[in-house]
């Protein structure tokens, strides 16, 4: 069985040693402990690639009510190769 990876909970999910299977519920579960640091602005770097990992980070987003709203990172963030996300704060 695989052991369970600590992730630095700092805003920034780096999605390259990852794999897409792991994803889904990766991506969800990260944005719920940065809401819970009120952390509110996330980067989530997916690479540029074909765009597929890209698009399943988007639909994944799109599904999220915690999620206020998300773009690709401007130049100095990424550009393409990141969403930054926007989280809606804890009640």
């Amino acid at each position: 069985m695989d052991e369970p990876i600590e992730l630095a909970i700092d805003g920034v999910l780096d999605l390259h040693t990852f794999q897409p299977r792991e994803v889904k519920e990766l991506i969800p579960d990260y944005l719920a402990v940065c809401r819970e640091k009120r952390i509110l602005q996330v980067r989530i770097i997916h690479g540029k690639g074909t765009g597929a990992l890209r698009d399943t980070v988007h639909a994944i987003l799109r599904r999220m009510p915690e999620v206020n709203s998300f773009r690709l990172a401007g130049d100095e963030g990424g550009g393409w190769g990141a969403t930054l996300v926007m989280l809606k704060p804890m009640e």
